[in-house]
């Protein structure tokens, strides 16, 4: 009985196929060579067909490539405790130690809530103006009053920043036009720019009147490639201009409203530094001090070239982390994004 069981069990393990190497054939070979050979003859034919479109592009590659990506090689410094005498090869390795110093300063947390607020005040309030603005010029029916209102708000972005800095201080000074109604209205003079608590609300409005005219042109743009059956189709089903806006318009423009808003969020932790330098003051830095102004103060001011290039760098990456987030947020909820 035993031999006979080991019988079977011997022939059931001959029987089992044993795994044979897969093969390739010569011709698949073959057609993975052709593959490669299309692909660059394809690669080949485009480039000599398109070739003064390429030559085109080649002084705007040049430009990124001079002005924008080589100048990166001097971040390294951020990592260094860069001497002039010394350049960027010759300084001292120190690692983190920068960033530690800017994370451990009193600074830190001051900076880091003064830019957010600031930019999250301004995509909350400041944001929607372009968009709101665009749709009500679009409801005109008169082109010539449209024409000239357009004129009108475009204006103050063409106004120099030391222009229109140089206004606000006059305006809101305590012998200004701003104050001047007040008294009028039987109210007392503000001392506008020795308060914190009117800085954001100044820069804000300020930068909200100078930008929504001209930020509006590419919601125009938008608004003008809209299919013009929609509304017509609208208007056979009985529906009024709110609802031909609500249903149709705005969805024509959502795509560019939620592009411009990812671009928007991206920039969250960069703030100009031009408009508040010239508007701030040592009594008003506990809300007016961002980052970018810092940078200025300490870097080019205070020759702290490393120290700041690490701030400066913190907030580059912030704002790529922001800027791909929100990128693939806006790619799951609406299938709208950048890439």
């Amino acid at each position: 009985m035993k031999q006979a069981f080991l019988k079977k069990q011997q022939a059931a393990a001959a029987s089992v196929a044993v795994p044979q190497p897969t093969v390739i054939p010569a011709q698949t070979k073959e057609k993975t060579a052709g593959k490669k050979e299309s692909r660059q003859s394809r690669f080949l034919k485009a480039l000599k067909k398109h070739k003064y479109i390429y030559i085109m592009m080649l002084p705007v590659v040049a430009y990124y490539l001079i002005f924008h990506f080589a100048p990166m090689y001097g971040m390294i410094i951020a990592f260094k405790d860069y001497s002039v005498g010394k350049g960027i090869i010759g300084s001292p390795w120190v690692g983190f130690e920068n960033f530690k110093t800017f994370f451990g300063s009193y600074y830190f947390v001051r900076l880091l809530k003064n830019t957010l607020a600031i930019n999250i005040l301004n995509i909350l309030i400041g944001f929607p103006f372009p968009v709101i603005f665009a749709l009500l010029l679009n409801e005109l029916r008169s082109e010539r009053f449209k024409k000239s209102i357009q004129t009108f708000t475009y204006l103050p972005h063409f106004i120099s920043v030391t222009v229109l800095c140089g206004m606000i201080l006059d305006f809101f000074s305590t012998n200004g036009i701003i104050n001047d109604l007040l008294t009028v209205f039987g109210l007392e003079r503000i001392p506008f720019f020795t308060l914190p608590e009117w800085f954001r609300t100044i820069y804000i409005g300020t930068d909200i009147w100078s930008s929504f005219g001209w930020g509006s042109i590419i919601y125009l743009a938008a608004l003008a490639g809209v299919d013009i059956s929609l509304y017509e189709a609208a208007t056979i089903d009985g529906a009024g201009r709110f609802k031909k806006m609500l249903h149709v318009t705005i969805p024509g423009i959502m795509p560019t409203v939620v592009i411009m808003f990812i671009l928007k969020f991206g920039h969250m932790m960069s703030l100009g530094a031009q408009k508040i330098l010239l508007l701030y003051n040592p009594k008003i830095y506990e809300t007016s001090d961002v980052i970018s102004t810092f940078v200025y103060r300490q870097g080019l001011a205070g020759a702290q070239y490393s120290y700041t290039t690490a701030v400066d760098m913190f907030s580059a990456i912030i704002n790529v982390v922001l800027l791909v987030s929100i990128n693939q947020i806006s790619r799951k909820v609406s299938e709208t994004s950048l890439w």
